[in-house]
């Protein structure tokens, strides 16, 4: 068990409250039932999710295209990339977030989370998370590039909290970009391994590295 003196806790959002495969799991299958006048949508949401689980990211719809024999001129990607991001996700809190925040209630706890803000925020709501977080920064809401490895997310957090960077931990999923602003700043960052996760590459460099990793939420509790 790891004893937190951070008086300040932020939470990454994807791969850290909850799982990304269940968000990619539920907007394939909608992505599909938008195609099933062309082909088959459950075989389609399931090459989707193969390719996903191989390593595939920007190119999955195009892919799955063509397994499925679709020719490009009868494609529209960026509606299907609509019909992804704004789909009601079938998504749920992993199981030891609710008592992670209930451990550090007296603690102000934050969240820094890329993507789309629209995308991101609906996941907050379906997840009954939305004011749950003393401060909550989603850098698709700037514009610009501001996503992480950016440090303006948590500089501004640490602005808000008005505590020292020694005060502040960020708990996050992803070595090749969640962590070198924070420990840029100071600040304790801890890396969490989830069974499922979606990015498993190793941290780029030393700085990119989490000074502490932990496999689930249940080894943190306040000092």
């Amino acid at each position: 068990m790891i004893e937190l003196t951070a008086r300040t806790v932020v939470l990454d959002l994807d791969d850290t409250l909850y799982l990304e495969r269940d968000f990619a799991r539920s907007g394939f299958a909608a992505v599909g039932r938008s195609l099933s006048h062309l082909l088959d949508s459950e075989r389609f949401a399931t090459v989707c999710y193969e390719l996903l689980a191989i390593g595939h990211r920007g190119d999955i719809f195009d892919r799955a295209l063509d397994y499925c024999g679709i020719a490009p001129k009868d494609r529209d990607i960026s509606e299907l990339v609509r019909i992804y991001r704004g789909h009601d996700p079938e998504i749920e809190l992993c199981h030891d977030v609710e008592g992670f925040l209930e451990r550090f209630s007296e603690r102000r706890i934050g969240l820094i989370s890329d993507g789309p803000a629209k995308m991101q925020a609906r996941k907050l709501e379906i997840l009954g998370l939305k004011d749950r977080f003393d401060h909550c920064i989603l850098t698709g809401e700037w514009e610009g590039d501001f996503g992480k490895p950016h440090p303006r997310a948590f500089a501004e957090i640490q602005e808000r909290s008005g505590h020292s960077p020694e005060e502040h931990v960020y708990i996050a999923d992803n070595a090749t970009k969640d962590f070198l602003a924070p420990n840029q700043m100071g600040w304790l960052t801890i890396q969490l391994f989830r069974p499922g996760r979606i990015h498993n590459k190793p941290p780029p460099s030393d700085d990119h590295a989490p000074r502490l990793s932990l496999t689930d939420l249940k080894g943190l509790k306040p000092a």
